[in-house]
């Protein structure tokens, strides 16, 4: 996965509060096991007519929502049943962040280890940005804030290790498997007697 240290973006508004992960990406789409392609059927019974033809009143297919990379999302998003492909579908869409005042704890989980980053922000900021569709913002992960265009700042829960993969690019195998020369000087020491 790509890193994240700084993101600038315009930002799409998907007001829907309670947003499970069967809409995020329905389960009929769940019979693979790569990301790629997932994207195309991010909240596909929202997105597309029993035609198959894009819904023009729906945020994700109107021009304006084309290149952003911040999802603005209402309460608790990503709740229902644990799914890594609702953070595949957004990532492959191209989407880096979900913004929202309270994202699901497993969905929060799976994206931080799929390279999607969850804002969790206060009423107010989360306010500002629903009524501003389109806004460009900027989230910082070294100082894990996020700046709106009138300058105001609002800071966000990250955990260190979290911040760490995603500012690196990196997921907790591939975290691992970097400490992999570590790991065997500790086995070739012990293999030596008592480790000290």
């Amino acid at each position: 996965m790509d890193p994240i240290k700084t993101l600038r973006s315009r930002t799409v508004v998907l007001p829907a509060s309670d947003v499970d992960t069967d809409q995020i990406i329905p389960a009929r789409f769940l019979t693979t096991t790569t990301r790629s392609g997932l994207g195309a059927n991010l909240f596909a019974d929202w997105r597309y007519g029993g035609d198959g033809a894009p819904k023009a009143d729906f945020v994700l297919n109107r021009p304006e929502a084309q290149g952003c990379a911040i999802l603005v999302a209402g309460n608790n998003f990503g709740c229902g049943s644990s799914r890594e492909h609702a953070p595949w579908a957004l990532t492959d869409y191209g989407f880096r962040a979900v913004i929202s005042t309270q994202i699901a704890d497993i969905f929060r989980s799976n994206s931080l280890k799929n390279g999607l980053l969850p804002v969790i922000v206060d009423p107010g900021t989360h306010g500002w940005l629903m009524e501003h569709p389109g806004a460009e913002v900027a989230i910082d992960l070294e100082s894990a804030s996020l700046t709106l265009p009138t300058g105001r700042a609002a800071h966000f829960p990250l955990e260190p290790f979290a911040k760490y993969c995603l500012m690196n690019g990196v997921d907790e195998l591939g975290f691992l498997l970097g400490k992999e020369p570590q790991i065997r000087d500790y086995e070739r020491r012990r293999a030596a007697g008592p480790v000290r």
